[in-house]
């Protein structure tokens, strides 16, 4: 028997139909019991997305008493929590998910896919990861002092101040939509490294598509970070270097693949 067979036993429908609830009741499960946990830690959570923009603030010498976000509904900040603990259990519970996912599939690849397949699998969250803490530890205080920096001090005749007063569930949505737009970038050379395993990419078209590659990819960052030059360059410059180890990890799948294109075109004709 050769590395390509299937090394289960076939499955009736209704029992993959099973498998396949008990999987989703696993990961609904475990969302829940982390959505739970978080919540109770919800306002620490959220404080800790809230660091990047206090120390902008502390630097600049605004008063311990600004250091403040409003909210203009009553439940506003209870919806927020929910979504900081919805957003965080989501993440922890991310390697649960990608296991389930891992054990419903895997019995139906061959034992050489399963081997191409499961470093993805493991590369995808940690690259998800980081997108994020480059955008928390990197972009944030950048951006943060950007837009701090249109503040005007009042005083003089006709002379308004303008100050920050920032809603709690506002500063919420743009963090997210940073981490998930910097955590989706990073996953470039996971789709394009299976896109060339099969074979709906080379490296060879991955490099003459470059510049229009960068060109795409400042327009990305143009959309997804704030309209400061600073945070658009520090997007697209970490996905210009994945998109060059992408077309790397892509020459390395094409030489495995010919290998193992090569081993098969070897092997005895028993028929």
């Amino acid at each position: 028997m050769t590395e390509n067979t299937y090394n289960d036993r076939p499955m009736p429908l209704m029992d993959h139909l099973i498998e396949l609830r008990q999987r989703l009741l696993w990961s609904v499960v475990a969302l829940a019991v982390g959505f739970v946990v978080c919540f109770i830690f919800s306002e620490r959570l959220y404080a800790f997305l809230v660091d990047p923009l206090a120390d902008v603030m502390l630097e600049k010498g605004l008063e311990q008493g600004y250091r403040r976000l409003i909210f203009t509904d009553l439940t506003e900040v209870f919806f927020t929590y929910i979504k900081v603990a919805f957003f965080f259990g989501a993440f922890i519970t991310c390697p649960i998910f990608l296991t389930q996912i891992w054990l419903f599939i895997a019995p139906g690849l061959y034992r050489n896919e399963k081997k191409a397949l499961a470093p993805f699998l493991i590369a995808s969250p940690v690259l998800f990861f980081t997108g994020g803490a480059l955008v928390y530890y990197g972009i944030f205080p950048i951006a943060w002092e950007f837009f701090l920096s249109f503040e005007k001090a009042g005083g003089g005749a006709g002379n308004v101040p303008i100050q920050l007063e920032p809603k709690v569930n506002e500063y919420l949505s743009l963090v997210m939509k940073l981490i998930f737009a910097f955590g989706l970038c990073f996953q470039l050379p996971v789709l394009m490294t299976l896109m060339a395993r099969v074979g709906l990419a080379t490296s060879e078209g991955m490099k003459r598509k470059r510049k229009y590659a960068v060109v795409a990819v400042f327009g990305a960052a143009a959309i997804f970070t704030p309209p400061d030059p600073l945070s658009q360059i520090g997007l697209a410059l970490p996905i210009i270097a994945l998109y060059e180890v992408s077309i790397l990890m892509a020459r390395l799948m094409e030489k495995k693949r010919a290998e193992e294109e090569a081993e098969i075109n070897d092997e005895p004709d028993n028929g």
